[in-house]
């Protein structure tokens, strides 16, 4: 495979999940990604932990590398040490935008192609915290199932979607991180 690796798997998920779980005022207190016109990712909730500072001219976000705390960052204090061990295991130098995105069952990312500074100038990495079979992540001509507890890379660079075909949500941690290169 090209377009995805998977890095872990049997990954400690629960305290997390469970953490999400019972803060549900979390999810979507921001929705650029969400709503903007024409979004890959209409049927996404999400909840921002870092992400860039979205100010008056949010097309800046676009070519902004920089991404800064946001309130969830503090709540969800399990993310941290599934954040700075995948850190360390990829020898990772900074960290950017860290997501968790929520995708219903029957629902789609629609097909697109992660572009701007933050999609060239990270790696992008998927923390599984909830996934059942039949949900298909495509990047490119490969496609997978990624399973709950499992850390996958995958190129955002290639075309991508996601089909949740499971009777589940799709839970995933979104972590971009700059590596040496």
């Amino acid at each position: 495979m090209n377009n995805f690796q998977r890095l872990a798997q049997g990954v400690d998920v629960v305290p997390l999940y469970n953490a999400v779980m019972r803060n549900p005022q979390l999810w979507d207190a921001y929705t650029l990604r969400t709503q903007h016109t024409n979004s890959a990712h209409s049927e996404v909730s999400d909840i921002w932990l870092r992400f860039n500072e979205v100010g008056a001219d949010t097309l800046a976000v676009v070519d902004d590398t920089e991404a800064v705390n946001y309130p969830a960052w503090w709540v969800l204090s399990q993310a941290k040490p599934l954040i700075f061990a995948l850190m360390s295991k990829v020898e990772g130098e900074r960290l950017g935008r860290v997501m968790i995105t929520k995708l219903a069952p029957g629902g789609k990312i629609a097909p697109h192609v992660d572009g701007g500074a933050p999609a060239s100038y990270y790696d992008r990495y998927h923390i599984v915290l909830n996934s059942a079979a039949g949900c298909i992540f495509r990047a490119g001509d490969e496609q997978v199932h990624m399973a709950t507890g499992e850390v996958w890379w995958f190129d955002n660079e290639q075309e991508h979607e996601v089909v949740n075909n499971s009777a589940d949500h799709r839970v995933h941690l979104i972590v971009d991180i700059r590596t040496a290169r």
